[in-house]
């Protein structure tokens, strides 16, 4: 059992490191849409997304101003179980005063939390944060059935990242040759660095170290698992086809796996900790993309070069990888109703992204790492204008490298523009 002394002395240092982490570093206002006006009595707001993605700084900036209780639960000194909560709570009040403003960082890692948080729901406004999806939703499903709202903080998009680093331009400004030149070296920078705003100042070795965390704390510890190196292998060898096309079969062989529902639960473990994510094969007919193969996704391409030593050469997987990421940004911060899928044909044919909204196909994108037009593949066009046809959808766009233009084939018109561009403007 903690004691009063240590619990109060978690609270108030690990307060002090936040507020410390204001006053040293540039911090920005995020893209989700989440105010102080949004969270009121009656239903906790949920915080999720992937370790170090700046969700206790985010709840901080909440209710910054305000008076308010601030607890993380990854503090060793808080290894307590659910009945100490309200030695917690009397803690909070004892160095705050009463309060109805609570975050609660990590709470999940107390057995027993679920009653605590929804016994204080209906009269405090309780923000949660926690990096497993998953296991906030099972549980909260549980114990505060419609009294939840769940929100998804990704790593910084490149707009943030901009930002970050204090170089903010007008759509006009973009395009003077020496902000365009600035804008490339960050769009290369963000390609191989990511999302993760530490890793700036920090490094590889910082990436090397969080993804190791994920999988530890969040996976391996989480769950149980018995198999600790196939499910490192196995993550790791999904994570090295990012951007293309797997199967449980196919990674049930690989690893000697008993059951295509093992692979499917560990690939569901790395997900849920914001590993990975996956997309299914579009089809009109839910059966069929149910059965066909997923493609994967890292959540940050960071990551990717972190762990993966050849994946810095692959420049056009990369590419595809960080516009699959911004439009899950998209998604979940601005259009709710958009769904993502990818579209290939019994011949070979691919598109990279179907977007889909209310039952009709929005637009199609494909992605390459084309500087002209002497670099496009006829392939990549020839897809594109299939399914357009097939899905009958005319808003056809190619992402490049750095290559713009607008042409007719075929009687339809292809856009063609360059990352950078594409990713600055909603």
């Amino acid at each position: 059992m903690a004691s009063m002394s240590d619990i109060k002395s978690a609270i108030i240092e690990r307060e002090r490191e936040i507020s410390d982490i204001f006053d040293k570093e540039n911090i920005i206002n995020r893209e989700l849409k989440l105010n102080r006006k949004d969270i009121g009595f009656g239903a906790a707001n949920i915080i999720t997304g992937p370790r170090r993605s700046g969700k206790s700084i985010f709840a901080f900036q909440l209710f910054k101003g305000e008076k308010f209780g601030y607890v993380n639960f990854e503090d060793e000194r808080l290894k307590i179980d659910g009945q100490e909560l309200n030695n917690v709570l009397e803690a909070i009040y004892s160095i705050k005063g009463k309060t109805k403003n609570l975050v609660f960082d990590e709470i999940q890692n107390v057995n027993g939390w679920e009653r605590f948080v929804s016994r204080l729901a209906p009269s405090n406004r309780v923000v949660i944060t926690g990096s497993n999806s998953k296991l906030m939703s099972k549980e909260l499903g549980t114990f505060l059935t419609g009294r939840h709202i769940d929100h998804l903080l990704m790593p910084f998009s490149f707009r943030e990242l901009l930002e970050y680093k204090g170089l903010r331009f007008s759509e006009e400004e973009s395009y003077l040759t020496e902000k365009k030149a600035v804008l490339k070296k960050v769009m290369g920078e963000f390609l191989i660095k990511g999302g993760f705003p530490l890793s700036y100042g920090k490094g590889k070795q910082y990436l090397v170290n969080l993804y190791s965390d994920i999988i530890e704390k969040d996976i391996i510890n989480r769950y149980n698992i018995k198999y600790v190196s196939k499910i490192r292998e196995l993550i790791k060898y999904a994570l090295s086809n990012f951007s293309g096309e797997i199967t449980l079969n196919k990674l049930k062989n690989i690893f000697n796996l008993k059951g295509d529902h093992t692979v499917d639960n560990w690939l569901k473990y790395a997900e849920d900790a914001y590993l990975l994510f996956k997309l299914e094969r579009f089809s009109f007919k839910l059966k069929e993309r149910y059965i066909a193969p997923k493609k994967i996704y890292s959540i940050d391409t960071g990551l990717l070069n972190a762990i993966l030593s050849e994946s810095a050469e692959s420049k056009g997987r990369l590419m595809e990888n960080v516009v699959a990421i911004e439009l899950r940004i998209r998604k979940n911060y601005f259009e709710p109703d958009l769904e993502l899928y990818y579209w290939k044909d019994h011949v070979g044919n691919e598109v990279d992204f179907v977007l889909r909204s209310k039952n009709t196909v929005k637009r199609l994108i494909q992605v390459t790492y084309a500087s002209s037009n002497l670099d496009l593949k006829p392939r990549e066009t020839k897809a594109l204008l299939k399914s357009a046809n097939e899905l009958r959808c005319n808003d056809l766009l190619v992402i490049t490298w750095d290559y713009e233009a607008e042409e007719k084939v075929k009687g339809k018109k292809i856009r063609f523009v360059p990352l950078w561009k594409w990713l600055l403007n909603l």
